[in-house]
């Protein structure tokens, strides 16, 4: 079978989901089928959790992208229900990279040159939308506001979830329902719950 292009009409998100499994069912050509069907939508994720990185990280989108897919390749065994699944994965291995380099320059900086990350972007989003990060505003560590997430996902796992899938992911409300399994009505009315806890736990 011929592969298939990102412009093809065949790409749906079904056919994005059959080469996951059959990926994850030991056919290693089906990633190579699927990378460039994914690949924009990932760079441009990757820009998302970038956005708020110092000038010169060791790590650009692309690297982003490539050691998410390195480490994809770690939890091959996952079974994939849909597109957004996959997408909301993605998300939180790159964060949990960058936040593993942040942690490592900072034990070898002794808490100098944090990564950052914006709580602006909180602030100002609504239920339907994530405005881009403006340029020239007030910046958080990257490193509080994961340590404020994991400790939400303690009190309310799918509000993590939400999160995760909305702010660092750039999924929107539909995507975050498909992937969740909830409705849109209700992944609007967690965001906008656990938006509000975490900007009380970042002011605090």
């Amino acid at each position: 079978m011929a592969a298939l292009t990102p412009d093809d009409p065949e790409v749906t998100a079904s056919s994005i989901t059959q080469l996951l499994n059959a990926w994850a069912g030991g056919q290693d050509q089906a990633l190579d089928r699927l990378v460039p069907l994914v690949y924009a939508d990932l760079r441009r994720m990757a820009q998302r959790h970038m956005r708020g990185e110092r000038e010169g990280h060791v790590l650009q989108s692309t690297a982003l992208v490539h050691e998410a897919f390195m480490r994809l390749s770690e939890q091959r065994q996952v079974r994939w229900d849909s597109r957004s699944q996959f997408f909301g994965w993605m998300s939180t291995l790159m964060r949990r990279i960058l936040v593993d380099h942040a942690r490592h320059r900072n034990a070898s900086k002794r808490g100098h040159g944090r990564v950052e990350q914006s709580l602006d972007v909180l602030q100002e989003s609504s239920a339907d939308d994530l405005p881009a990060c403006p340029s020239g505003e007030q910046w958080g560590s990257l490193l509080q506001l994961h340590d404020a997430l994991l400790r939400l996902e303690q009190l309310d796992a799918r509000q993590g979830r939400v999160v995760e899938l909305r702010f660092f992911g750039g999924l929107s409300v539909e995507q975050t329902a498909e992937a969740l399994g909830v409705s849109a009505a209700t992944v609007k009315r967690e965001w906008s719950t656990a938006r509000a806890w975490l900007l009380r736990e970042l002011a605090a």
